[in-house]
């Protein structure tokens, strides 16, 4: 007797109704129909009615909004993951309340290992001067010490960390506990020196928190300075779904290593060992603001004479581009300052002068966070067709008169993240958080753009939504066309959202600011006015449930 062959499972059909559906194919829909992976109907709920049957997983949305669900465009997973799980220092107002954490950490940690850390900022302290590395390592007791600044573009170090590392020889290190640049990245790398397990573990950590706030999609930036290529094999892996991991969001990996001519491209991307969607991301053309690294036109206004570090000459950025552009694949670049982009601009330039302005446009590059950029600069990104991938809770952070950008850049602040004036001259655009930088919470991030600090910068709720789902796709060139929207034949990616209220954002005061009206035929959004943002209750990819809160599991 032979073995029959073996059934297909049959594909799960379910229905979501008596809910609000965010979809072009029509703005009053309550209801959607998903086959396996993909939307197969989105209606009524009169003809939602019609179409169950006791095949169908039914889920009740007791009047939730079904949306695409987040993409975000500028995450470090394992970055993301260390600073959920260890020393959290954005709450801590003092040199002493820091050192206190440090030891509290190391009291509670045994001997073994290094304490780890992330967020503190100085310009929030009554007193901004830092502990020295001899105070970080009393408090640890001994042990190295790795304490990141909330930009990520700098770190406090113990004295044994940096002995450890190397840091003294190396270009950042000053004397003190404060360490940028090259001596930065040494001191990153020696304390990421962790087992695959382990970092695996931070990941799975960040990932879970991100299908928790309704993400489905992250760009991961990985990058030499920051972690190994194992890091980065790790996190791709996720996309693979072995046996026994939970379902996750999507990985769209990037890897941002300096190419130098079409045949060292080639090489770097074989000797990955994974797919990566371009030599893009941290790249480093500068710095950040905050650690006073981001390349500037004119000094800093709190520091005469500092005007940041420019990490790449013209022609190494040319060079890149002209590699990745040749290859068809994206190129791109972390660029903060004024100057920093001028030397991207000024690098597209030359490459396009090497291989072809049609070249450099077709290759979708992009260009990460473009905080300062001239009317000429935004005019001139948007003849290349780069992507600028911009994190809009930067400005509400530090965009405020008595901020980060007031305190380190004066009347400039009012020019900084430009999305208004992105979105006038047609430059594409997507958002993210970065982070740990920023918190994964995509509503704080459309509410940033709606309210950003400059009034004539602001873009309406729709735009960013938009810029936080479908843009990031399109800005990672993804496989399916229709990824980030809900209509039939689309992915079924997808978050349910509880929320207040319901309706259309404009950025423009003088203009109405919501309609229930049917004649303007556009889908609604939480308000996010009401001081708290939408409670996330369901995430979905390609059909399979990411997370699930109490009773719309289905």
């Amino acid at each position: 007797m032979t073995d029959s062959p073996a059934t297909p499972a049959a594909r799960k059909v379910t229905l979501y109704r008596n809910g609000s559906v965010y979809t072009a194919a029509d703005p009053f829909a309550t209801a959607m129909l998903v086959d396996g992976d993909t939307v197969a109907w989105v209606g009524s709920e009169q003809a939602a009615a019609s179409l169950a049957d006791p095949s169908m997983d039914v889920v009740d949305l007791q009047g939730a909004l079904l949306a695409p669900g987040f993409v975000d465009s500028h995450v470090h997973l394992t970055e993301t993951g260390i600073a959920l799980g260890t020393l959290r220092l954005g709450g801590v107002r003092s040199a002493a309340e820091l050192l206190d954490a440090v030891a509290g950490a190391a009291a509670g940690a045994g001997t073994d290992g290094t304490v780890l850390g992330h967020g503190w900022e100085e310009t929030l302290w009554a007193d901004p001067a830092l502990p020295v590395r001899e105070e970080l390592e009393r408090a640890a007791g001994g042990r190295k010490v790795y304490l990141s600044r909330v930009d990520g573009h700098s770190a406090l170090v113990s004295s044994s960390l940096a002995s450890a590392a190397g840091l003294e020889t190396l270009e950042g290190f000053a004397g003190g506990s404060q360490v940028k640049h090259a001596a930065h990245t040494a001191a990153r790398l020696a304390a990421r020196r962790l087992p695959a397990a382990t970092l695996r573990g931070h990941q799975q950590r960040a990932l879970a928190e991100a299908a928790a706030n309704g993400y489905v999609a992250l760009a991961e930036m990985a990058a030499p300075q920051i972690g190994s290529i194992e890091d980065l094999q790790l996190a791709a892996a996720w996309n693979a779904g072995p046996d026994g991991a939970p379902d996750v969001p999507e990985i769209l990996p990037y890897w941002g290593q300096l190419a130098t001519s079409a045949d060292h491209a080639r090489s770097i991307l074989a000797g990955l060992g994974v797919s990566v969607l371009g030599l893009a991301g941290d790249l480093n053309i500068d710095g950040s603001i905050g650690s006073r690294t981001a390349a500037l036109g004119d000094d800093y206004s709190d520091a005469p004479g500092e005007r940041g570090s420019l990490y790449l000459s013209v022609a190494e950025a040319a060079a890149h581009l002209a590699a990745c552009s040749l290859l068809g694949i994206q190129a791109g670049f972390h660029v903060i300052g004024d100057a920093g982009l001028a030397a991207a601009l000024d690098a597209l330039d030359e490459a396009a002068a090497e291989v072809g302005e049609q070249r450099v446009r077709a290759a979708g590059h992009r260009f990460e966070h473009v905080e300062m950029a001239s009317p000429d600069a935004i005019s001139r990104l948007a003849g290349y067709s780069v992507t600028v991938s911009a994190q809009p809770v930067f400005d509400a952070l530090w965009g405020t008169g008595d901020g980060l950008y007031e305190q380190r850049l004066g009347g400039r602040r009012r020019g900084m993240n430009p999305f208004g004036s992105f979105y006038a001259a047609g430059v594409p655009i997507c958002f993210g958080s970065d982070s740990p930088v920023t918190p994964l919470r995509p509503w704080s991030s459309v509410r940033a753009c709606l309210e950003h600090n400059n009034p004539d910068e602001r873009i309406s709720a729709r735009a960013a939504f938009l810029g936080h789902t479908r843009a990031g796709w399109r800005a990672a060139r993804y496989r399916n066309p229709m990824a980030g929207q809900l209509v039939p034949g689309a992915p079924a990616t997808f978050a349910v959202w509880e929320a207040e209220e319901l309706m259309v954002q404009v950025a423009d005061a003088r203009v109405q600011s919501w309609s229930t009206d049917p004649r303007a035929r556009t889908p609604l959004l939480p308000a996010l006015d009401t001081g708290t943002d939408p409670a996330c209750l369901l995430t979905v990819r390609d059909g399979r449930e990411l997370f699930a809160h109490g009773s719309l599991a289905s």
